[in-house]
């Protein structure tokens, strides 16, 4: 009897260490999940700034064209057109 009970104290040894392996795994586990979530939260937000860093880049180059730079003429030129084409377009879409 005395080896039976041996090898079940050494089962519920086991099964307990395993028991606890598991909570430490799913704990490790939450930690990585709240860490993704997060990063992914970070990585939204800088995306947006450097999109909106962009933009405000466009239009220094633009207002520093327009105050007399010949560095981005080209493309402040360019930019104007566009934006003619787009206000004759507007005015086509209204008068019909």
């Amino acid at each position: 009897m005395s080896v039976i009970a041996e090898i079940i104290d050494t089962l519920e040894n086991k099964v307990g260490k395993l028991f606890f392996k598991i909570k430490t795994l799913e704990k490790n586990n939450q930690d990585i999940t709240l860490e993704l979530r997060n990063a992914a939260v970070l990585l939204q937000t800088q995306s947006t700034e450097i999109e909106s860093l962009k933009t405000q880049l466009e239009t220094l180059k633009i207002a520093n064209t327009l105050l007399g730079s010949d560095e981005n003429k080209r493309d402040t030129k360019l930019k104007i057109n566009s934006i003619i084409r787009e206000i004759d377009y507007c005015i086509a879409q209204l008068s019909d």
